[in-house]
């Protein structure tokens, strides 16, 4: 089932978010929902506070990328498979020389900013059947993790941004919030006005 992307200014963006266990009620079926949106809607990640749940669970499929011709050979055949669930996630280190990336989030429809983040991060995590895992991770698959490990500890990528960008783009973040965007996806507005 695809679900409604919830738009910037929700409250659940904000919200600390909870680990869960094993017994998680549906798990599989969240996921599986979760993939399913994420697709609709072209994305490579999603966390559950994008689709209304204030937990620590995010997916990432890097796989769209493996034809980026900026990335070395080694990179591209690394993320033409990977496609990942991440529960209760920690990242541990973040290493590297900061470099810019355009980033653009779909709870944040037609905003992109260069986003600076550290090249490489060490994690842990469980995956779907709660196997703990320790993982170091580089180049443009740590930054679609850090991107959407920042969704479940209630940060979004526009936080990041200078004094001076935040104002040139406050316009537009307040029109998402009312619903005054265009996108082919299911959407939850926070501020739209209700329609009689």
């Amino acid at each position: 089932m695809i679900l409604p992307i919830v738009a910037y200014g929700d409250p659940v963006l904000r919200k600390e978010t909870e680990e869960i266990t094993k017994d998680y009620p549906n798990l599989d079926k969240v996921l599986e929902n979760m993939f399913e949106t994420m697709y609709e809607a072209r994305g490579i990640g999603l966390a559950a506070p994008q689709v209304n749940l204030p937990i620590r669970l995010f997916i990432v499929d890097a796989t769209p990328f493996e034809d980026d011709e900026d990335l070395s050979e080694e990179e591209r055949k690394f993320v033409a498979t990977f496609k990942r669930v991440f529960i209760n996630a920690r990242i541990l280190d973040e290493t590297g020389d900061e470099w810019a990336f355009n980033e653009g989030c779909l709870s944040i429809p037609e905003v992109r900013e260069d986003i600076f983040r550290q090249p490489e991060i060490v994690m842990e995590y469980e995956d779907e059947n709660f196997k703990k895992h320790k993982e170091s991770f580089s180049g443009i698959v740590a930054r679609i993790i850090q991107h959407e490990y920042d969704h479940i500890e209630g940060i979004l990528f526009t936080d990041k941004l200078s004094p001076l960008k935040k104002r040139l783009i406050k316009s537009k973040l307040a029109n998402i919030s009312k619903g005054n965007v265009s996108v082919d996806y299911r959407m939850k507005f926070p501020n739209a006005k209700k329609k009689r």
